[in-house]
């Protein structure tokens, strides 16, 4: 049996240990409150994620080779220093050269100024306004005409509405192999005083709302294996693959 089929079998394993998955459960719940994932940078700027999703993301990439990502929410502009750092790589190893176009209702001016002085800046694009705007919606439609791998990332408002939106909005931009990754699923899972002041909580979150929107897209799959990878992640079932 080759390495990537010993993964393969150990990671699904791993999903089925309910120790393990248990103790990962435990650290993501408890690591809520402190504001762990606040604590990490990506070539300098904060990219407010569990490193161990950073880690996915960036073999998801890799093995997609994107022309375009799309990103609803930017906050510091890290996750798209990191997104477009990835496409330098692939890139750089001869892969696909690509795009990344993050949306955010409000840009903060500081947040805009570091990101369009980064090295990276120049593979992105950024979009003022709700993600579910019309008019943003057909600027980022337009941007993805003609590409032929996209990749899809919503992690802005988290609330059932607001995602529920988001999917119908970009969730058909993702091309067949690739996928739509819904973050911060875990709400879902965590306790009802986890977020006393955001507006969003069990029964009205990211996951709450793939689920719904999952029963009428057949096109989407959920890929446990990739949240199987990790086990500490955000994105618990959010890992929507494309398949027709």
């Amino acid at each position: 049996m080759d390495f990537a089929q010993e993964t393969a079998d150990r990671i699904a394993e791993n999903g089925r240990n309910e120790k393990l998955c248990a103790a990962a459960h435990e650290f993501l719940k408890e690591s809520v409150g402190p504001k762990y994932s606040y604590n990490f940078t990506w070539l300098g700027r904060p990219i407010i994620q569990y490193p161990q999703d950073m880690v996915v993301m960036q073999e998801l990439i890799f093995r997609l080779q994107p022309d375009l990502i799309v990103e609803t929410g930017i906050a510091h502009g890290g996750s798209l220093i990191f997104s477009a750092a990835m496409i330098e790589l692939n890139r750089a190893c001869g892969g696909s050269d690509g795009l990344v176009v993050g949306i955010d209702i409000d840009i903060r001016a500081h947040n805009r100024q570091a990101i369009e002085a980064h090295p990276m800046a120049r593979r992105i694009k950024m979009i003022e306004g709700s993600s579910v705007a019309p008019d943003v919606v057909k600027q980022v439609h337009d941007l993805a005409r003609g590409k032929k791998k996209v990749l899809v990332c919503l992690d802005s408002m988290h609330t059932h509405d607001h995602v529920m939106a988001e999917l119908e909005a970009y969730a058909d931009l993702t091309t067949v192999g690739s996928y739509c990754v819904v973050f911060d699923t875990l709400i879902e899972d965590m306790p009802a005083d986890a977020y006393p002041e955001r507006p969003w909580g069990p029964g009205n979150n990211p996951k709450s709302a793939l689920r719904l929107w999952l029963k009428s897209h057949p096109e989407f799959v959920i890929d446990e294996a990739m949240h199987n990878k990790s086990l500490i992640t955000v994105a618990r079932d959010g890992f929507l693959k494309r398949i027709k």
